[in-house]
């Protein structure tokens, strides 16, 4: 007859079961072991293990697009984290609600909080979490277009991730270097860094790394006058993401494929993609993406003279960028405006 698990030791192996699911990006099963994890800390009683997942918790809800509660559960592991005195478990909070504000959209108060962070990690000589913070807060950077100020970062950081032999976070940030390449327009550049991720990702069974990276790639082929090459990936990485239920990256895909089918002038198929993309962002609540792909719909309908359809769907970008404070997309979106009168 089994002896019944010590209630700590229960903790710590339904952690590392839930942890294996958010690698595979099967965040539903992850966020159901924290959900009962949750419980059994509160049993025990563990304040500090409780706060441990709030964290776990909030990072589920998190990659399930479910942001209120990801930020609730972070503002709560905060508390914690600081009840204790627990620097670590402070500065992991800070970092992640920057996350979470950052996929908002909001980049003023993501920055704010990885300040925090990253001033609490170099303290406490905390190299992969400073290095995970900087990286997050280069992506910014790229989004804010400052692509210059991002690349010094991301170089910064890879020289970092070498000296620590960080294999898979070296993927991440070539994939940071393309990113800020592709926004300064230098796509050929941009595609040899997500090309060099690629093996990387596989090595390391990064399904959901995968697939980030292989979309990179298909919108270097296309900026690059490729579109077909393009197509032929984007379909590829759409598979993979509905089998990973990645929602937030479908839409992503759905949206780039429209941009590509526009391209090569199948304007129906493209507003078939943009269409779906949109339903799915507006599902998962991600203004920032909805926007963009209204952005793109507007300049579809613009480039057929449809007038009316191409502000319908620009007021309805300006909106949403508005809502999220997103100031380069408003003034983005403004132009587009502009220019249909």
């Amino acid at each position: 007859m089994t002896q019944p698990l010590n209630p700590v030791t229960e903790w710590e192996q339904r952690r590392d079961r839930a942890s294996r699911y958010y690698k595979r990006g099967e965040f539903q099963e992850y966020l159901a072991l924290a959900t009962e994890n949750l419980k059994l800390a509160r049993i025990i009683p563990d304040r500090a293990r409780e706060g441990h997942t709030l964290n776990d918790i909030g990072l589920g809800h998190l990659g399930c697009w479910q942001t209120q509660r990801a930020l609730d559960c972070f503002v709560e592991a905060l508390e914690v984290a600081r009840e204790f005195g627990n620097l670590r478990a402070e500065a992991t909070a800070l970092s992640n609600l920057g996350s979470t504000y950052s996929r908002l959209g909001k980049f003023t108060p993501a920055l704010e909080y990885f300040d925090g962070a990253l001033q609490i990690f170099r303290k406490l000589e905390d190299a992969q979490g400073e290095i995970s913070t900087l990286n997050d807060v280069a992506l910014i950077y790229t989004r804010l277009g400052e692509p210059k100020r991002a690349l010094l970062l991301q170089n910064q950081i890879l020289r970092m991730r070498r000296l620590l032999g960080d294999f898979s976070g070296e993927a991440t940030t070539l994939n940071g270097i393309g990113f800020a390449y592709s926004a300064l327009g230098d796509y050929q550049q941009a595609l040899e860094y997500f090309q060099a991720a690629l093996p990387i990702q596989r090595a390391v069974k990064s399904l959901v790394g995968e697939a980030t990276t292989m979309n990179n790639i298909a919108s270097m082929y296309s900026d690059l006058g490729q579109p077909k090459q393009a197509l032929l990936i984007y379909y590829q990485v759409l598979l993979t993401r509905r089998a990973l239920k990645d929602r937030a990256g479908e839409a992503t895909t759905l949206n780039n494929l429209g941009f590509t089918y526009n391209n090569l002038a199948n304007h129906w198929q493209a507003l078939k993609c943009y269409k779906q993309a949109v339903a799915i962002y507006k599902e998962l609540g991600d203004r920032l993406g909805e926007s963009s792909t209204f952005l793109n719909m507007g300049s579809l309908y613009a480039k057929r003279r449809r007038k009316k359809l191409a502000l319908s769907c620009y007021c309805n970008a300006h909106d949403l960028a508005t809502q999220i404070e997103y100031q380069p997309l408003v003034e983005k979106v403004q132009q587009f405006i502009n220019a249909l009168s």
